[in-house]
Order: structure tokens, then C-alpha cells, then sequence
């Protein structure tokens, strides 16, 4: 019998409910996936999450954060270096070399905000459902009560609006 790491339905995809889709993602997309740089996804809320990606070495002009087809996009770019910079480095530990990073999105999931700080990158995301999908209280009518035009009405719960 096989053993299956599922670590990576939690590393590479935000917000999902349906794990089919996760198998499916894994299976085709994660084979040999890097693993620079490091990163983080933590549940700050109920419908809220929050990525955070180690950039040391990287300024905010050189990191782009985009949203394409459900699909958050964090790539940086260094500049090309000059021939004026005449460093010569005993160990180079601190990499800063360009990137791509992709993270599936589920529906309904939105960004939120971004702030770079102290080497880090934090994008924000919430699960915004529209009210077509919200639940909605169906008032219920009492017998020896008609109801009005033959059909309960519908009304959002005061919580929800």
C-alpha cells in the first residue's frame, strides 16, 4: 500500500472546502515545486487568512503581487547589478534570486491587503460570499394565519446585513 504526504493541500491552496479538487491540484502541479522562498499560511479568522513569505534582500519596488484567474501570483526581480559594484563575498547565504510563487485560490476568496515589513511579505485574504449565497431566514407562516399572496417571505437575517 501507498503512503500520500497530504502536506501539500495545505501549503499551495487557500480556502478550499472540496478535497477532490486539492487531490487533483497536488497530483498534477506539485511534483518537483521549489520550495524558495519559505512561507507561511495561517487562519486569522473564521473566513480570513494571511500569507506570509520571507523576502529578506527584496524592497517592495521589486516584489509584485497579482491576482489572475484564482490564482495569487508573488514574483520579485532584483535589479541587474552594475559593473560598479566591486563586493566579493566569503558566503553568500542570503538569496536573492527571482521568484515565482504561485497559491490556488478557492472561490469567493479576495485579497484584502499587502504590506512588506522587516523582510517579510504579508497578504491578507477573506471569503467574501456574495448574498446570493448567504443564508437567508424563511419566515414560517402559523396555522389559522394565511399567508400573504400564497408564499412565505424571504428575509436576511439582521445579523447578515
Amino acid at each position: 500500500m501507498r503512503n500520500f504526504d497530504l502536506a501539500p493541500l495545505y501549503r499551495a491552496t487557500v480556502g478550499f472546502d472540496q478535497i477532490a479538487d486539492l487531490m487533483d491540484r497536488v497530483f498534477a502541479n506539485d511534483v518537483g515545486q521549489s520550495t524558495y522562498p519559505p512561507y507561511n499560511i495561517e487562519k486569522t479568522d473564521e473566513n480570513a487568512y494571511r500569507i506570509s513569505i520571507a523576502v529578506a534582500g527584496f524592497s517592495a519596488d521589486d516584489l509584485s503581487v497579482e491576482l489572475r484567474e484564482n490564482a495569487l501570483i508573488v514574483s520579485a526581480q532584483k535589479p541587474q547589478e552594475t559593473g560598479e559594484d566591486t563586493r566579493s563575498f566569503l558566503h553568500r547565504g542570503i538569496a536573492t534570486r527571482a521568484f515565482e510563487r504561485r497559491f490556488h485560490l478557492a472561490d469567493h476568496m479576495r485579497v484584502t491587503a499587502a504590506a512588506h515589513a522587516d523582510g517579510m511579505l504579508h497578504i491578507d485574504l477573506a471569503r467574501i460570499l456574495p448574498e446570493a449565497l448567504k443564508p437567508r431566514q424563511i419566515e414560517i407562516s402559523r396555522a389559522g394565519h394565511s399567508p400573504q399572496a400564497g408564499a412565505a417571505e424571504i428575509s436576511a437575517p439582521a445579523a447578515l446585513n
